[in-house]
């Protein structure tokens, strides 16, 4: 199957498990040593190595952030593209809670995708967004309800 074809079909059901936590239906898109990079400063940043590691961080971050807040729209803004290999793509998340500014975060995610799995998955945020998040969070991260489902 072709990459961007294998990308779309994991982007759906991506957002499918968002809306019922069942994290099973994600485990057939990556492979078993598949590596998860997440470059940026606090609260993002970080190395997930294997299938079970990245999904639990999808799951951990899902759960502590993406879910507290009472929607979350994502828009593509640029591509799906091949780049060196790699299904390519700039996006924007606005989360959206009653009563409080919207935040919204931008960033790029990149997907090796090898026998129809992915082998590596990338998400690079601007080194700004670090800042306005930490603020925004400092601001507002009291008014949203705990962490956890």
């Amino acid at each position: 199957m072709d990459p961007f074809t294998r990308f779309r079909e994991y982007a759906a059901t991506f957002e499918e498990v968002v809306k019922t936590d069942d994290w099973s239906l994600l485990e057939p898109y990556f492979a078993e040593d598949a590596v998860y990079e997440i470059i940026g400063g606090e609260p993002f940043g970080g190395l997930h190595e294997g299938r079970d590691a990245i999904l639990a961080h999808m799951k951990r971050s899902l759960d502590g952030f993406d879910r507290r807040f009472g929607t979350r729209q994502l828009e593509i803004l640029e591509g799906p593209a091949l780049n060196e290999g790699a299904v390519w793509f700039r996006w924007r998340i606005t989360y959206v809670s009653e009563g409080l500014p919207e935040l919204v975060i931008d960033g790029q995610e990149s997907v090796t995708i090898e026998d129809d799995r992915i082998v590596r998955l990338e998400d690079r945020f601007p080194p700004q967004m670090s800042g306005i998040t930490q603020a925004w969070f400092n601001a507002y991260g009291d008014k949203l309800p705990p962490a956890g489902r």
